[in-house]
Order: structure tokens, then C-alpha cells, then sequence
């Protein structure tokens, strides 16, 4: 018996090479079927986004600064400031519980208690990334990391009701931030990992159309409740967010390349049962991927065991400086203008709405982009976003019309180029990290959105502090990191970081060959 032990024989290197290439292929051909149940799926992950996108603009009314009228002439008059008025000779338009602002008197506070409960958010946002994203890619799965964050998410957002000042409801809005965090992340990675490239782009659009309903929603229920407490706001977005995460939990599949990843092979061969039938793939893919046992339960250390892999590879700790810098760019813009709003001197509901309906061409823009390279899409629509920006600062408040226009135009771009942003992600990295580089890019953009509040605050005297700043940052940031990125465009997804390297060593030999 030990000499046939010794005897046995080992697979060289080139056949391993094979085995894994030829594993991959098999994966996206078992992938390749997109039917009704496949795009249900795909729906009903991307649902999670409608929630996310309320809980993330929803500021633009529970924190808004209400509008007031004179009691008394005498002593008041429209253009008086407000904070050097007796509280006798003016009253707010509607009731004083419409927002936090009017309800704890904080009409005279500074902007940095105003922009405190925004910015407590995206600090949040920060913080959760970082500590859940690991997690996805490891031991809770990109599903069941999707799930609790959205179920949290909701359940702190009906707490919230209860706070009493500013600094309770700062604290609530930061672990709402916290635990909605990850949901992005989780719904854009599940996606894409559960259809080939072919479909990749195309399912990346219904969850950023899922996203621009549940912003466009915002603004018809806060107009229904305009007489209301702020507090119903929160309540009609949670609720049905928590009745949402029930559902998912019970017919949501998990991702089928992280369950091969985890060594958990034959549930993900029960996903691909009756896929390629014709051809059995799904015996093919069973018979191509080598045996492995059951992973054991992790450390805490093994659990953000993904981090370390990445920062690894100095190539991958090179991409991730670029791209975090990009991101911190383009979410300035993205999450910056629908905040902005209020500071066009325009209805702030059809303000939302136009604004919200600037997502719709910028889906139908990112879903035409898909045969475009991703690196000039994104610089392209980088810079037009930028220069729009900075033209609101220009134009000024002498022709409301055209700033309005401008600002509008400004998202559009920013949207785009965020939507390409996030599909160019997840193809730059493979499976075993693409969790975590796509949730550690989403804290470079919350980490831009920190400070947005501030400036949107100080714009409110003068848009220098907030337009040119957006437009100056989104401008630099596109133009100085795109330039070290690889392009993307048309390439198969790497489940491993031997691969990722591999896959690229072997496209710039055939590209040096191709120049010679």
C-alpha cells in the first residue's frame, strides 16, 4: 500500500491550469439559462434596493428646514431672520411636528446639529462596511448577509419613532446606516453571480431600477403625509421593508459560485439541476470541479480572512487605492445633489421628482453602455458631471429654470457613471473577494457623503461650498485613477485570486504579441 501511495500518480501544473479554466467554463455555461425563475429571482433580490433607496434620501423631508409665516406684522416681516423673532410674532407653515427641525426647535441650531442625524448615517455606512462585509464572503453568504441587514435595517427605522431629541435620533440613524450598509453590496454581488456574462450588465440595471423607484417613491408618500408627523414617514418605508425580508428569507437562492467556493458542492449543483440539460452541464460542472471537504466553522480571525487575501497581491492593493479614490468621487456627486435639493429654492417634492426621474435615462444610458469600454464610459460621464456642477455656481440664482436644469443634468451623469462604477467593480476582482472590495469601495463613497451634509448646509449661503466642491472632487478624483485601471469589457468572472492574476498575466502576453 506505500508504495502505491508513492507510486500514484500527481497532476502537473499545466493540468491544473486546465482543470481550473476549464472549471470556470463550465460554471458560466451552467449559468448561461436566464428564464422566468432566474428573473424573478434577480427581481426580487433587487427589491431590497427599493427599501434602501428610501432609508437613504428620506433626510430630504424628516430633516428638511419647514417653511413659516408672520403672526404678527408689526414685529415680523418675511425677510426677518427668524432666530432674532419672539416665538409670539411667527408660527410654522403646517404642523410643528412635520419635521425634526420644527418639532425640537432647531431652527437656529448650527449645521453641524443639522447635518449631525445625515451624517451619523453615512458614519454608519462607514462602520458597517467594514465589519460586515467580510462576512458575505465568508461565513453568513452573500443571502443571509442580505437579509439581516435589510431586516435590521428596518426594524431600527420603526425605533426611531420613539426618539425624543436630536442626539436619539442621530444615534438611531447611525445603525440604520449600519446595518443598510452591507445591502447594496450583498444584492449587486448576488446578482451578478448568479448569471453568466452575458446577463451580468443587464441585471445590474434592474437593481439600480429597483433603487430609482424606491427614490422616486419618497416624494408621494411624504406629499401624503405632508400634514403629518415626520415620524409616519418612517413608518411607511420600515414596515413593508420588514415584510419584505420575511419573503426573501424563504425563496431567495443563495449565490452558487460562493457555495462552490465554500466547498459546499452539491447544493449548488441542486441549483443547476435541469440548467443545459441537453448538454448536462450540470453533471459536466459536478465532474469538473475537484472534491472538497466541508469547510469547518470559522475563527473570528478566518472570518475576514478575505481581507488579508486581498492586501496580499500588491496588484490587487493598487486597484483597490484607485478605485476607492474614484468612488469617493463619484458619490460625493451621487448622494450629494438628491441632498441638495432644498438649496435650489424650487419645490422640494417636484425637485425629488425630477431628480428621481433622471435615474430612469440613466438606466437605459448604462444598459447601452454595455458593449462600450467601462473606463472612458465612466470618466466621460465623470467629468460632464462635474462641469455641471460647477456651471450651477456660475449661472447662479439669476435664472432659476437653467440651475435647475444643470443640477439635474449633474445627476444624471453622476448616476451613470455610478451604475457602470459598480459593475466595473465587481469584474476587477474575483469571487473570494468580490464581496469584500465591492462593500470596501462603498465606504470610500460613504466616506465623501460624511462631509456632504456640512457643505450642503454652508451652500445654503453660498453654493461655493457645495456644488464647486462636488464638481471639483468628482473631476479629479475620475481623472486621476482611471488611468491605472484595466479594462474590463467582455471578460469571464475569476472565482479565485491565482486566477484573477493568471487570466490578466495572460491577456497582456497576447496583447504584447498582438503590438509586436
Amino acid at each position: 500500500m506505500e508504495d502505491s501511495v508513492q507510486t500514484s500518480p500527481k497532476s502537473n501544473p499545466a493540468e491544473q491550469e486546465n482543470m481550473v479554466l476549464s472549471s470556470d467554463e463550465m460554471i458560466e455555461k451552467s449559468l448561461e439559462m436566464f428564464g422566468w425563475m432566474e428573473f424573478m429571482q434577480c427581481i426580487l433580490v433587487a427589491l431590497a434596493m427599493f427599501f434602501d433607496a428610501q432609508q437613504s434620501f428620506i433626510t430630504i423631508y424628516t430633516d428638511d428646514y419647514p417653511t413659516w409665516h408672520c403672526t404678527n406684522l408689526t414685529t415680523c416681516t418675511t425677510s426677518s431672520d427668524i432666530c432674532k423673532l419672539p416665538n409670539s410674532s411667527w408660527s410654522w407653515n403646517g404642523p410643528s411636528s412635520k419635521t425634526i427641525i420644527s418639532q425640537w426647535g432647531l431652527e437656529c441650531a448650527s449645521n453641524f446639529i443639522t447635518g449631525l442625524p445625515q451624517s451619523s448615517f453615512f458614519i454608519g455606512c462607514l462602520l458597517g462596511s467594514f465589519l460586515l462585509a467580510a462576512l458575505a464572503d465568508t461565513s453568513l453568504g452573500r443571502k443571509n448577509m442580505l437579509i439581516l441587514s435589510c431586516l435590521s435595517m428596518s426594524i431600527t427605522s420603526t425605533t426611531i419613532i420613539f426618539s425624543t431629541n436630536v442626539w436619539i435620533y442621530s444615534a438611531l440613524k447611525f445603525l440604520i446606516g449600519f446595518w443598510r450598509s452591507s445591502i447594496g453590496t450583498c444584492v449587486l454581488v448576488l446578482l451578478t453571480e448568479k448569471v453568466s456574462t452575458e446577463w451580468r450588465f443587464t441585471v445590474g440595471i434592474v437593481e439600480y431600477f429597483c433603487f430609482t423607484l424606491g427614490y422616486m417613491s419618497l416624494p408621494g408618500i411624504a406629499y401624503v403625509n405632508r400634514n403629518s408627523s415626520w415620524k409616519f414617514l418612517y413608518v411607511w418605508t420600515s414596515v413593508p421593508a420588514i415584510c419584505y425580508s420575511v419573503i426573501a428569507c424563504i425563496f431567495v437562492t443563495e449565490s452558487p459560485r460562493w457555495l462552490l467556493m465554500q466547498g459546499r458542492q452539491q447544493e449548488a449543483m441542486a441549483m443547476h439541476e435541469g440548467v443545459s440539460s441537453e448538454e448536462n452541464g450540470a453533471n459536466n460542472l459536478n465532474a469538473s470541479l475537484p472534491n472538497e471537504p466541508a469547510k469547518q466553522r470559522a475563527s473570528i480571525f478566518q472570518l475576514y480572512s478575505s481581507i488579508a487575501e486581498l492586501f496580499g497581491k500588491s496588484w490587487a492593493l493598487k486597484r483597490m487605492v484607485a478605485v476607492m479614490v474614484l468612488g469617493l468621487g463619484i458619490g460625493m456627486v451621487y448622494f450629494g445633489m438628491p441632498l441638495a435639493v432644498g438649496n435650489l429654492g424650487f419645490n422640494i417634492y417636484l425637485a425629488v421628482v425630477f431628480n428621481a426621474l433622471m435615474e430612469i435615462p440613466s438606466c437605459i444610458a448604462t444598459y447601452f453602455l454595455e458593449n462600450y469600454k467601462r473606463r472612458p464610459s465612466i470618466l466621460a460621464f465623470s467629468i460632464g458631471s462635474g462641469v455641471c456642477c460647477v456651471m450651477c455656481v456660475v449661472i447662479g440664482n439669476g435664472i432659476k429654470g437653467v440651475k435647475v436644469g444643470l443640477a439635474m443634468a449633474s445627476f444624471f451623469s453622476a448616476c451613470t457613471a455610478y451604475n457602470v462604477f459598480l459593475i466595473y467593480i465587481i469584474e476587477l476582482f474575483p469571487t473570494c473577494v468580490r464581496n469584500t472590495t465591492t462593500s470596501l469601495v462603498r465606504q470610500a463613497i460613504v466616506f465623501g457623503c460624511i462631509f456632504s451634509p456640512f457643505l450642503i448646509s454652508a451652500g445654503r449661503k453660498n453654493d461655493l461650498f457645495s456644488y464647486v466642491v462636488f464638481g471639483i472632487v468628482i473631476i479629479m478624483c475620475s481623472s486621476l485613477t482611471l488611468v491605472f485601471l484595466p479594462e474590463t469589457k467582455g471578460i469571464a468572472l475569476c472565482d479565485t485570486m491565482d486566477q484573477q492574476e493568471k487570466k490578466e498575466t495572460s491577456m497582456c502576453e497576447m496583447g504584447n504579441k498582438v503590438n509586436l
